[in-house]
């Protein structure tokens, strides 16, 4: 090993950086599920209730209950489909695509911290997780 670097050290001190920088708040982990929900609703428009909750790996009852919340905030629309009026079709309106599209609110605050780093020290992060992307899932 190079100095004092053991395997467990250094994944001791990647967890808690993780952990300060990470976005691992209760809000963080509601926003990203909540991206989560909004790019299954994206990528299968005009989504049905049963396709986004197999997206996500949810029960219907549950993701039903986000998606009305995701409704009532003015970020998806909900609509009945004209081929079977029985079915709902979900769409993201353009505030929903709007918030989609923006940098999640944990990554804003590492990126202003990186921002005062000097580009060699960029660089050494940058091959860190390079690295780190390596490593066998």
């Amino acid at each position: 090993m190079y100095g004092n670097s053991t395997p467990g050290g250094l994944a001791a001190r990647f967890c808690v950086l993780a952990e300060r920088h990470g976005g691992s708040t209760a809000a963080d982990r509601a926003e990203q599920a909540q991206r989560k929900l909004m790019a299954a609703i994206a990528a299968k428009a005009p989504a049905t209730l049963g396709e986004v909750a197999k997206a996500v790996g949810r029960g219907a009852p549950a993701v039903s209950r986000s998606v009305d919340s995701l409704v009532r905030a003015g970020l998806v629309e909900r609509t009945q489909d004209p081929a079977n009026r029985r079915r709902l079709a979900l769409r993201l309106s353009e505030a929903g695509q709007a918030r989609l599209n923006a940098q999640p609110a944990a990554n804003r605050g590492i990126a202003g911290q990186f921002a005062r780093l000097a580009h060699s020290e960029l660089r050494a992060i940058e091959r860190a997780f390079e690295i780190i992307e390596r490593l066998p899932g």
